[in-house]
């Protein structure tokens, strides 16, 4: 399948870098995370009980999400500013590890590669789970005072408090029952800390192009 999987956690800078890869070989861009967020936005605007796997799930499929470029509607409203917010911080893993919000994200996201006819798609479980036949998978990582550095340049806070909020974060999203945040056995490993967006988006695309030359071969 023509789709570029880059995972990995929070802090490392998949968001940016899925986004200029996509740019840089030409191919739509699907930002996993800001499905999940859009439906922790439906929950707190619902006050459905976020713990409910159930409810948040039954929420999930009658939601409407409509991404298009850095932008984001839920059900028509323009929530891509309010899913930035800490508010949404504080419950998106919670709800992502609901096993029938997964589901219903995995079907939506397939869908989505589907009528793109392929594209680079940014998450957790994007090249374990949800596009195992990627014909490149990236899994990006970084320093814990890295990504914590980064969050603070991005949206600024407290280092140290965003460091904590971090690390609680990488345990939730590795430790979930439902399709944990692991690496690929097929990954290509990139420790971001010490590179910068271009040096890595280069980095991706070059691999990029080796893989499709690949699989022409095989």
């Amino acid at each position: 399948m023509r789709v570029i999987a880059v995972d990995g956690p929070a802090g490392a800078g998949k968001s940016t870098i899925a986004r200029r890869v996509a740019s840089k070989v030409g191919m739509p861009f699907l930002d996993t995370g800001a499905m999940y967020r859009g439906i922790a936005f439906a929950v707190l605007r619902d006050a459905v009980d976020q713990d409910d796997a159930e409810a948040v799930g039954r929420l999930a499929r009658v939601t409407e999400l409509e991404l298009e470029d850095d932008a984001l509607w839920v059900d028509g409203t323009d929530a891509t500013q309010s899913i930035r917010t800490d508010d949404i911080n504080a419950v998106v893993s919670v709800i992502a590890a609901h096993s029938p919000v997964r589901a219903e994200m995995r079907d939506q996201q397939r869908l989505w590669i589907n009528e793109h006819k392929g594209g680079v798609v940014e998450g957790r479980d994007i090249g374990t789970v949800v596009f195992p036949d990627a014909v490149l998978k990236v899994f990006l990582t970084a320093s814990p005072d890295v990504r914590a550095n980064r969050r603070v340049a991005q949206s600024g806070g407290d280092a140290s408090a965003i460091a904590s909020s971090i690390a609680h974060r990488d345990h939730l999203d590795s430790t979930r029952d439902d399709s944990p945040l692991v690496t690929a056995v097929d990954s290509v490993v990139i420790d971001t800390s010490d590179m910068s967006i271009d040096e890595v988006v280069d980095m991706i695309a070059e691999l990029f192009e080796i893989a499709e030359r690949d699989a022409l071969l095989t």
